[in-house]
């Protein structure tokens, strides 16, 4: 279902697209939706894109385009969007989903500051940058219970799982994980890798998601888990 600040964007957007064929900026949607910042806006057109509402138009800046529009109760047209209107809870096809846990997208209010360390290599593996001073708003239903960080993802080498250069991906901090979980690893006290984690026999292998990789086998004296992926945001 369509929370009612998701179903309130859908329809400014379709109703400017209409209007200019052009898509309104972020600042124009936070204005109409009456949000007090653009993070909340992030949150819904990922929640919306999500659910096969809207799609972005790649190589376009501020390029949002409408797929489709929810069943209305009963049956019946929708009616003319207008600048504020109070709609309910509208039902819509969730079956487009393509994050596990970035589908759970609450409203502008339920949001956590999470520390953003640095950059994490989604390819080779590069030192994570420990940048205290940065921090990232993340909806509270993406985070269970533990202690929690977010970290930028530089490279392309976990794309097939849905995990792309600048994403920010949160992770709950832990030193162990279940074979097949995707996690932080550090290799030789020094190097830091988003990589699924299996096993091979005694050794531990961090696999990538993108057939241009190989998989790297260590022993389990070289490798220690730092935490594990629970949830993804993107910006558009």
């Amino acid at each position: 279902m369509l929370t009612r600040k998701q179903y309130e964007l859908l329809m400014f957007i379709d109703e400017r697209l209409r209007a200019s064929g052009i898509s309104p900026s972020f600042d124009e949607m936070k204005e109409a939706l009456d949000l007090k910042s653009k993070s909340g806006i992030h949150r819904l057109i990922t929640g919306l894109e999500e659910r096969g509402f809207i799609r972005r138009l790649a190589h376009r800046a501020r390029a949002l385009e409408v797929v489709k529009l929810p069943e209305n109760q009963g049956d019946q047209p929708l009616p003319a969007p207008s600048p504020r209107f109070s709609p309910n809870v509208i039902k819509g096809d969730f079956s487009q989903t393509v994050l596990a846990g970035a589908a759970m997208v609450a409203s502008a209010a339920d949001a956590v500051s999470l520390p953003l360390y640095g950059k994490i290599a989604a390819g080779t593996p590069i030192e994570a940058l420990r940048d205290h001073s940065s921090t990232v708003e993340v909806p509270a239903a993406l985070l269970g219970g533990g202690e929690h960080y977010a970290l930028s993802v530089e490279g392309d080498s976990m794309i097939d799982a849905g995990i792309f250069d600048g994403d920010t991906v949160l992770i709950r901090r832990c030193d162990s994980a279940e074979a097949g979980t995707i996690v932080v690893a550090l290799v030789d006290g020094e190097e830091v890798t988003l990589k699924r984690l299996r096993r091979k026999g005694a050794s531990i292998a961090l696999e990538p998601a993108n057939k241009k990789y190989e998989t790297r086998i260590f022993p389990p004296d070289r490798v220690r888990v730092q935490g594990r992926l629970v949830g993804l945001m993107r910006s558009y």
